[in-house]
């Protein structure tokens, strides 16, 4: 094979191997929740541009909340979180003192500390979620660093609705 011969199909490869990354369905994500938020274990992440409340997302923290998270030992950049979903765009969401509610109805409690005894970030008052945007909350763990704490993040920081694989239930 000459020169240029082998260049063009290599050239060739490469283009069709980026065509396929476009048009193809990304690998599924895998990621391991080490957090007692949701069950600790495996969960497989696949792309999603719709959700519904309740479903458990893959949330990749955007910035300031990512050093935040990072400097204080909660999380490392580059980690995702994962989270359920609690409210989407047009739901009102209120944190009256340590009361989160979602449309009227108390959906739980926020805490003015985390375990180590040092203050928690806070926020008040009413908001109806924006297009574009999320409220995540791990409602069945008291101790879930969510939004309780930092409030509404944009729909474009989720990488995908997140499916257990396998998970150690206590």
């Amino acid at each position: 094979m000459t020169g240029r011969l082998m260049m063009l199909a290599v050239t060739t490869g490469v283009a069709a191997a980026l065509i396929a990354t476009i048009v193809l369905e990304p690998l599924p994500l895998y990621i391991w929740n080490v957090s007692a938020s949701v069950p600790i274990g495996l969960y497989r992440v696949r792309p999603a541009d719709q959700f519904q409340v309740t479903e458990l997302v893959a949330v990749q923290p955007p910035e300031p909340l990512a050093t935040f998270l990072d400097f204080n030992g909660y999380l490392p950049i580059g980690v995702p979180m994962l989270k359920r979903v609690l409210a989407l765009p047009g739901q009102s969401v209120c944190r009256t003192g340590l009361t989160i509610s979602v449309d009227d109805i108390a959906v739980g409690e926020a805490k003015d500390r985390d375990g180590r005894g040092r203050p928690l970030p806070r926020w008040q008052g009413c908001r109806v979620v924006g297009d574009g945007e999320l409220f995540l909350m791990n409602w069945q763990s008291d101790d879930s660093l969510d939004g309780r704490y930092f409030g509404f993040l944009p729909a474009s920081a989720v990488i995908g609705r997140a499916m257990p694989v396998w998970t150690w239930d206590e």
